[in-house]
């Protein structure tokens, strides 16, 4: 693609962002439901308050739920004999905390029915539990309805072994700069991963520390068990700048992860974020806030489920059936229809 159609498909993108943009709103549920984030907040807080792991578990959702088809709750459809959907697919049978959704829209439907989405339950969700686990507290636009379409063939994301510009592939056709990937990527300053996902850098990767690879290997020695381990060295269930520090000791845990303090187009990025903290944090609410903008839906499109795990029932319209068609008995043939006399003159004769 040339120089020009680069700049006009930039343009388009930049163009629909801005339109749904406008359709989102913050305080969307102000006369709706007016308690509705607050409600959420409860929950995430309670939800935290008892496993800190749970904003790992909720950015990874949001993540792999508006990577797919936008951010419209897919994720959180359950599978039926007809239909495999996204939650089932081998990228997403980690992700978890669905029952912490299940809790806030049960919760919601009891306050205001129909009246608050699934897909911004998510996206509300997670900014709290960034909030709490010590991130930037961001202004979310709300007015998200939910999708109408899970499949689990549609799930097409990033593996841990890409590569920089593998990855910038996909994140450049959600209409992200390359920063943001960085700083999306930033959100490993939380969560864990499985031993499966990074054990052949353990042998002799030149790109990690000697020291973390020999722990690690002590770690992840058991053939029968798949344990997890931290994807920041240093404060790994708080949402800061260390992960970027940690690149830079070489002491990235997945390999994507390590490449983008290695990569020209992106090492600069990482310095930058692992000598200023507020300013990373400062880019990751912005480059949160667009990416729950991604392949929204809204206005009368899709609906508000009542419950996030299903789609809702479509009221079919009653159409009257029509009367049943009787069949006429042929005559017996024992019966013999006698022929009608014709009626006699009642007009009196001329004499």
């Amino acid at each position: 693609m040339g120089k020009m159609g680069m700049k006009v498909s930039f343009l388009l993108v930049l163009f629909t962002f801005q339109a749904v943009s406008a359709d989102l709103r913050a305080g969307f549920y102000k006369s709706t439901c007016p308690d509705a984030e607050s409600i959420i907040f409860q929950a995430v807080q309670k939800r935290f308050n008892a496993d800190k792991s749970v904003t790992a578990a909720l950015l990874r959702m949001h993540f792999h739920d508006c990577f797919v088809r936008g951010c419209d709750a897919s994720i959180l459809i359950d599978s039926t004999s007809q239909n495999q959907a996204e939650k089932d697919s081998g990228p997403n049978q980690t992700v978890r905390e669905y029952e912490l959704i299940d809790e806030i829209k049960k919760a919601l439907e009891a306050k205001c029915p129909s009246k608050v989405s699934c897909a911004d339950i998510i996206t509300v969700a997670t900014r709290d539990a960034v909030v709490l686990s010590g991130g930037p507290n961001y202004t979310v636009p709300t007015g998200r309805r939910d999708g109408l379409l899970s499949r689990a063939d549609d799930v097409n994301l990033p593996g841990p072994q890409v590569d920089v510009s593998q990855a910038f592939q996909i994140f450049r056709a959600k209409g992200l700069t390359l920063e943001e990937m960085v700083i999306l990527l930033g959100a490993h300053t939380v969560g864990v991963a499985h031993c499966s996902f990074f054990s052949e850098r353990l042998q002799n990767d030149p790109s990690m520390d000697a020291n973390l690879a020999a722990r690690l290997r002590n770690v992840c020695a058991n053939p029968n068990t798949d344990p997890t381990v931290l994807l920041d060295q240093g404060t790994g269930f708080v949402v800061d700048n260390e992960f970027y520090k940690q690149l830079l000791l070489k002491r990235g845990i997945m390999h994507i992860d390590q490449q983008l303090a290695i990569d020209r187009s992106t090492s600069g990025f990482v310095s930058r974020f692992a000598r200023d903290g507020n300013g990373f944090k400062k880019g990751f609410g912005n480059a949160m806030v667009k990416m729950g903008s991604i392949g929204v839906i809204v206005g009368n499109d899709g609906e508000v489920r009542k419950n996030c795990r299903v789609f809702n029932p479509k009221n079919k319209p009653t159409v009257p059936s029509p009367p049943p068609k009787v069949k006429a008995s042929p005559p017996s043939k024992k019966t013999k229809t006698k022929k009608q006399k014709k009626p006699k003159s009642s007009g009196t004769k001329k004499k």
